[in-house]
């Protein structure tokens, strides 16, 4: 694969497939209450929207792993410019299906279109990131995929707002008041135009085609590795229990002993949880920079609170607009969860392995507080799981591959396939929500945190008994990894 030096025109355009990701991932979260009210369905059916959207990324990943295996990569053959254009034009496919679908009054029909969505964010997510560390010097690599998952998360923060906007005119609206299906024409109806305008922006950029031809592997070698197999059960759990958490919120929220708030007035709330995503992996980007020791430890405390800073910026503007100022406060009480984030950080010291079992036990520890608990204390204790899920892509997807050699390829498209997670877990956790009540249901985080943390310790004692230099190779892996995008 030739190298090539970045095009600065043209770089902006292929990071926007980043936004694109994080905006809709993010937005389906405005849609599921919408969903369960207007189609009268219990809280595992309204998980179908997740379902949809997250099989997809499996169906696409192994659609392309078999393709590949058979015949050889076929994005090597026509170019990763060429994969991008076609994975937007089949996600604009998937956007203006909304119309019909919306039309017919038939979820099934928007399940359909939101499938068709995700399967062309999986060609992109395939094409994306081995692009933009094409597009220069390889060792700065990991400093632009860092800033394509800063824009995935920026996606991810604002993208609840804008389409409440889109869809009730503001915010928030009164409690009781309904909401047409027909609502979500017009957001989706620009969301195919901006696919199909970046398509040709990206059709008409300066960006190389990059094309290869390698030698495929004809096995499944990648499976003889114990910490790949412990891996891809990791990556299940965590896309899974990532999405689960915000997911069910909204239905959380409602319930008079937590907060007694109506789905249309929790939006601000869901763009929390996703900007604690930003907040954590802006946090996790120091490393890639070389900075002395304490100029270091100094970002660590800088860096998430700036991340929380735009959280509240972008909110300020839009309550503001709204007389709705008030609101203001829910963001301000989740500043300790902030605080115990960046202790985290300092405790970690950079270890993957480390970092894995000290976030994923806080989380645990967290959702058990969040489960002897009522009101805000219990909210704003789920939603932390946001924070400490924030680093953990990177953790897994290097532990995973370290030692893997020429399987490396091969084990990162599997990998990707266990983003099936986040199409299981949120449907399973609305059924035990459906079987008890909303609060119980979120022993399921619990559940996920405990394996992800299991994980930690049972991946570095793994690799250890291989004989791997576990810090030196974790520390290559994280650098080619980059950072998760939904």
């Amino acid at each position: 694969m030739k190298q090539n030096s970045i095009n600065r025109s043209s770089f902006p355009i292929l990071i926007s497939v980043f936004f694109f990701w994080g905006f809709v991932a993010a937005s389906n979260t405005i849609l599921i209450p919408i969903f369960k009210k207007h189609f009268t369905l219990l809280q595992w059916q309204s998980q179908m929207v997740d379902f949809a959207f997250y099989t997809a990324y499996f169906v696409g990943s192994l659609i392309y792993f078999l393709i590949s295996y058979t015949k050889g990569d076929p994005l090597g053959k026509i170019g990763y410019k060429k994969g991008l254009i076609i994975g937007l034009i089949i996600s604009a496919i998937g956007a203006l299906g909304f119309v019909p679908a919306a039309g017919a009054q038939s979820f099934p029909l928007m399940l359909i279109s939101l499938f068709i969505v995700g399967l062309g964010f999986a060609l992109q997510q395939i094409v994306a990131n081995p692009y933009v560390i094409a597009l220069g010097n390889p060792a700065t690599g990991s400093h632009r995929v860092m800033l394509a998952g800063g824009i995935n998360s920026f996606g991810t923060t604002i993208g609840p707002l804008l389409l409440s906007i889109a869809i009730f005119g503001s915010i928030t609206l009164a409690s009781g008041t309904e909401v047409s299906l027909d609502a979500v024409k017009m957001p989706y109806t620009i969301l195919c135009i901006a696919f199909l305008l970046f398509a040709l922006l990206m059709g008409v950029s300066k960006l190389p085609p990059i094309t290869h031809q390698e030698h495929v592997e004809h096995s499944l070698g990648a499976f003889k590795y114990p910490q790949l197999i412990f891996g891809m059960l990791a990556i299940f759990v965590y896309v899974g229990v990532e999405v689960s958490i915000q997911s069910n919120l909204p239905e959380l929220m409602k319930q008079s002993n937590m907060l007694g708030l109506d789905n249309t007035k929790t939006v601000h709330f869901i763009s929390l949880y996703w900007g604690s995503l930003m907040i954590g992996r802006w946090t996790g980007a120091i490393t890639v920079f070389n900075l002395s020791k304490v100029k270091k430890k100094l970002m660590t405390v800088i860096v998430p609170l700036l991340a929380y800073g735009v959280i509240l910026t972008v909110n300020y503007i839009k309550f503001n607009a709204a007389n709705e100022l008030e609101k203001m406060n829910d963001l301000y009480s989740y500043f300790p969860f902030v605080l115990i984030l960046i202790l985290g950080f300092f405790m970690a010291q950079e270890k993957p392995a480390r970092t894995m079992i000290l976030f994923s036990s806080m989380a645990a520890i967290m959702m058990l507080i969040g489960l002897m608990t009522t009101g805000k204390i219990a909210v704003y204790s789920f939603m932390s799981g946001g924070l400490f899920c924030s680093v953990m892509w990177p953790c897994i997807f290097s532990l995973s591959i370290a030692g893997l050699g020429k399987f490396t390829n091969q084990g990162s498209s599997m990998l990707i396939m266990m983003i099936l997670g986040g199409a299981i877990i949120p449907p399973l956790q609305g059924y035990i929500s459906d079987q008890s009540n909303i609060h119980i249901s979120y022993l399921i985080p619990v559940i996920c945190f405990v394996y992800l943390a299991f994980y930690g310790w049972k991946s570095k004692q793994v690799l250890l008994r291989q004989g791997i230099d576990y810090d030196a190779s974790v520390n290559e892996g994280i650098e080619g990894a980059g950072a998760e995008l939904q």
